[in-house]
């Protein structure tokens, strides 16, 4: 609690402020907010960004826009992650920064962080710093880059919760509605209205996204084939497996290893 309060003490220090921060001091915070936006970018892992409604996966090579004022709580999966915190001040009014989007980062924004690669701390109006980061800001809705899509709704149901950790646990194996219905003692309609009442997917959906995030973090942690890892996440189909992967990423599993 004490460390929570000195963070948001020192993002929020400056009102009119942009905070440069390069340390992963967020990592498993309880959930928080900050009176300024924060730019969150991702290099060589995933991250792991919770709401009250949604868990949302943020693979390497993209970034993160958390308006002001928006509770979350941050979670990385590895300590060779790379994490750039940028915080800035009231936005300029543009629809963009009043919601939480998930974007990759393009050649040009790569180019403006690898110039300001040694910047740490705050910059204040009259920087040239301070201008430059504004640019970089204003560039973020400029660019209509597409979000990237996966995430994962939550609920406070234990019955549904205790379903999604089976099918967590059982990713790996050939999984239908009806044989989840089955083992827990509902109706096949009776679970499809408990997925679309409280989580507000399917439960093809649902399965569909838990088994691409479950292979994005196989790319990240071990070596296994396309193949390997489409068997690894339940797919019999290679094709099946690297067109959902494409759809709910907008890249192949080996673009995506590309890219850590």
């Amino acid at each position: 609690m004490e460390f929570l309060e000195e963070l948001n003490r020192i993002v929020d220090q400056y009102d009119d402020s942009i905070l440069v921060m390069r340390q992963q001091i967020e990592q498993r915070l309880q959930a928080h907010q900050h009176k300024k936006g924060q730019l969150l970018l991702v290099f060589g892992g995933i991250a792991y960004l919770q709401t009250h409604e949604r868990d949302y996966y943020i693979p390497s090579n993209h970034y993160l826009w958390i308006p002001q004022n928006y509770p979350h709580n941050l979670m990385y999966n590895t300590q060779d992650l790379q994490i750039i915190n940028i915080y800035f001040p009231e936005s300029n009014g543009d629809e963009f920064y009043n919601q939480l989007g998930i974007y990759p980062v393009s050649k040009l924004l790569s180019e403006m962080l690898a110039f300001s690669e040694k910047w740490q701390g705050n910059y204040f109006c009259g920087d040239w710093e301070f201008e430059f980061l504004k640019t970089l800001h204003g560039l973020l809705s400029k660019e209509k880059l597409k979000k990237f899509s996966i995430q994962l709704p939550t609920t406070d149901d234990e019955r549904l919760n205790s379903i999604t950790t089976d099918l967590r646990r059982r990713i790996s194996e050939p999984i239908t509605l009806q044989d989840t219905a089955n083992q827990f003692g509902l109706s096949v309609r009776s679970l499809t209205r408990l997925f679309q009442a409280k989580l507000h997917i399917s439960f093809i959906q649902y399965l569909k996204m838990l088994r691409i995030i479950r292979a994005m973090e196989l790319i990240k942690d071990t070596h296994l084939t396309v193949t390997e890892l489409a068997y690894e996440v339940g797919y019999s189909n290679i094709s099946a497996f690297s067109n959902t992967f494409f759809q709910l990423t907008n890249m192949r599993p080996t673009e995506f290893k590309n890219m850590l």
